[in-house]
């Protein structure tokens, strides 16, 4: 029967892609969130639970990076917060 190996490969392809989604880099540590450097591409990881600590803050609800090299991660490379929480381009190094 075809459907045997048919069954195997797509077993196999289905494998490799959950895989590939475990082995990203991820911004932070279980049990933990990603916070930003205000007017700098700095961040940090704070425990789940607590503030984030003077000079940072959230990232905006929904421009959060999970993953290092993600769509978010690569926007805060040139961008960042103002001390109001505005999005601003970051400074020139």
């Amino acid at each position: 029967m075809r459907t045997a190996p048919a069954l195997a490969l797509a077993g196999v392809v289905m494998g490799l892609a959950l895989t590939a989604c475990s082995t990203e880099d991820a911004t932070c540590g279980g049990g933990e969130y990603p916070v930003l450097n205000v007017g700098s591409t700095g961040s940090a990881c704070v425990p789940n639970g607590e503030e984030p600590p003077k000079g940072y803050a959230r990232y905006p609800e929904g421009k959060v990076p999970e993953h290092v090299g993600d769509k978010w991660d690569t926007y805060w490379n040139t961008h960042t917060l103002d001390e109001n929480g505005k999005i601003i381009d970051a400074p020139k190094n």
